[in-house]
């Protein structure tokens, strides 16, 4: 079994930070991922809200953000984590890829897009069917995208869509946006973005094992209607990557971890940040401020518990 002061679960820009701070108290850190570091940065194609840029290409800031949160020694591995047994000042990170023993365990796993549960979305997914514009939208130059959606995630990949597609369709289940003024400024704007108001979405079209269409009711004069597509990304909300912590008692009923304004969950040792916790706002900038707080606070947290009973490892 591995052993290390600090254990930090998720290598997204909150993660990346605790890593950071922790490994430069002089504290021994494993950031554990399951994919490759940077998180849903990877998947954005421009980041233009983050202090020191302009405007950023998302793996550009994931690669600058890993170099930065190694330079006192953080290591990074692969792994999906399955649990974590709490023993006290002591805890074990069980992953699919052996155990880690460790004294703090900050948790950054961050959360995913929801799926509609409609037909045809797991069946169609990977052929035509997306949550990641800037993954797939290359597929569809010159084609007719349809959105699902209404929120900043919807709003934002729908205007990236339209240098790529011949037109881009946001289906909406409202009459206006919830996403931010300036997004939807932006959409509004663009020739190549149509709209559907009050749409209750019921099918993603299938035609040779490829998308063809959204199928929708119009809530308001119960007719249905197709809108022709040969992409469909959906983005209907989130939920929390939390799955693999429901039996320490620190989620809430929609499985969201709750803490206090140090990230302390409650667990002692335990701490959670980014999009994983229970809060307003997500984004990048947030993440990198609890993660910090949580790197201070798994130095400051250590230091009160006795050398011979708690100091896993030491540099």
């Amino acid at each position: 079994m591995k052993t290390f002061d600090v254990v930090v679960i998720g290598a997204g820009p909150g993660g990346l930070t605790a890593a950071l701070y922790a490994s430069r108290a002089n504290l021994s850190v494993m950031i554990l991922d399951r994919g490759i570091y940077g998180g849903q940065m990877n998947n954005t194609a421009e980041i233009e809200n983050y202090p020191g840029f302009d405007s950023v290409l998302g793996p550009d800031l994931s690669e600058k953000m890993f170099n930065s949160s190694t330079q006192f020694g953080a290591e990074f591995g692969y792994g999906a984590v399955e649990s974590i047994e709490d023993n006290g000042a002591k805890k074990i990170v069980h992953t699919d890829d052996g155990d880690y023993e460790t004294s703090v365990v900050i948790i950054a796993t961050g959360s995913e897009y929801k799926k509609i549960g409609i037909p045809g979305e797991n069946e169609l997914s990977g052929r035509g069917v997306s949550y990641c514009a800037v993954c797939d939208g290359a597929f569809f130059k010159g084609q007719d995208v349809a959105v699902i959606g209404g929120g900043d995630s919807a709003v934002e990949e729908g205007v990236y869509l339209t240098q790529l597609a011949k037109s881009v369709t946001i289906i909406h289940r409202r009459d206006q946006l919830r996403a931010q003024k300036i997004l939807q400024d932006r959409a509004f704007k663009n020739d190549k973005i149509k709209f559907v108001w009050n749409a209750d979405v019921k099918e993603i079209v299938d035609e040779d094992d490829k998308v063809a269409g959204v199928r929708y009711v119009d809530k308001e004069t119960g007719e249905e209607h197709v809108v022709p597509a040969k992409g469909a990304f959906i983005y209907v909300g989130i939920e929390p990557m939390t799955e693999s912590f429901k039996g320490l008692g620190i989620l809430d009923d929609a499985g969201w971890i709750d803490t206090d304004d140090h990230m302390k969950t409650k667990v002692a040792g335990i701490y959670a940040i980014g999009d994983v916790r229970k809060k307003d706002l997500r984004q990048i900038t947030t993440a990198v401020g609890d993660g910090g707080i949580a790197g201070q606070e798994a130095f400051n947290y250590i230091q009160t518990l006795s050398d011979a009973d708690t100091k896993v490892t030491s540099k």
